[in-house]
């Protein structure tokens, strides 16, 4: 199961490392790393997602290489057998980015789980936070890529004729069909072809956690008439959504290994 839910970390916070990925839309105005020296759960290490992405692209939040992903997990003091706790404060559930980001790079996906509804849940719930940075001591973080687990523009033009996977976008129906302008410039308005849409927020209970196994199953099944189908891959406006997608049919299908085309709309929509 991708989920734990708040009791669980609370109980078992000894035993994982946990990660704060807050991440925010830059319209918001909202500083991840400058709320997380405010509060967050204890012993919390905060991961940057804009700065541990790839640096020589102007696409946002593109992986980084091997070597690199090392050198930041290595930072972290996470080492290659720990169980990690993901958690955000974010309306996009930023935190399904970076466990998206720990599979692709190797890590055991039994050892990777998101904190069902997040760092809000936790508060609603009156559970301890705190403002102290936790010492890290560096380890020796060692990775490999799936590089399955992610398409590129090519491999997505190459499908629209060959049909070989099925491309789901997260983003909503109205920029999904190009109704309304996208929120970075530079892009055109519309959706790959032969995609469908499944907006991330429809998986989403009101206070962010994860909606049921049935509801989700009737969502997916909207779009995807096979639930069983491993060949998904999922796309939004810069990899970020694509993730909560793909965790959200993990929780409907154990067999699927998430999948992402990292470009998304900020590459393929480009003017």
């Amino acid at each position: 199961m991708s989920l734990v839910e708040t009791d669980w970390l609370e109980n078992n916070k000894d035993k994982v490392k946990i990660i704060d990925c807050s991440w925010h839309m830059p319209q918001t105005k909202r500083n991840g790393f400058e709320e997380y020296k405010t509060q967050h759960i204890p012993e919390s290490i905060f991961f940057d997602l804009d700065d541990n992405s790839d640096k020589n692209t102007n696409l946002p939040h593109m992986l980084v290489n091997k070597n690199e992903w090392e050198k930041i997990v290595s930072k972290m003091g996470i080492k290659n057998e720990d169980m990690i706790i993901i958690y955000d404060n974010s309306d996009v559930v930023s935190s399904c980015r970076c466990w998206f980001n720990f599979i692709y790079y190797g890590h055991d996906p039994k050892l990777v789980h998101v904190l069902n509804g997040g760092l809000k849940k936790w508060l609603e719930e009156k559970r301890k936070v705190t403002n102290n940075l936790s010492k890290v001591m560096k380890s020796d973080y060692k990775s490999f890529e799936n590089q399955e687990l992610v398409k590129n523009k090519d491999s997505i033009n190459q499908n629209i004729e060959t049909q070989n996977f099925r491309v789901v976008d997260a983003r909503s129906k109205e920029r999904f069909e190009g109704k309304v302008p996208e929120p970075r410039e530079g892009l055109k308005s519309g959706s790959i072809k032969n995609s469908v849409c499944i907006p991330f927020g429809s998986c989403l209970n009101q206070d962010r956690t994860f909606r049921n196994k049935q509801e989700l199953e009737k969502i997916f099944q909207s779009s995807l008439k096979n639930l069983n189908d491993k060949n998904i891959v999922f796309s939004c406006g810069s990899g970020v959504t694509a993730c909560v997608l793909a965790l959200a049919y993990s929780l409907i299908n154990d067999k699927y290994r998430p999948c992402i085309y990292d470009g998304s709309w900020a590459e393929y929509g480009l003017i």
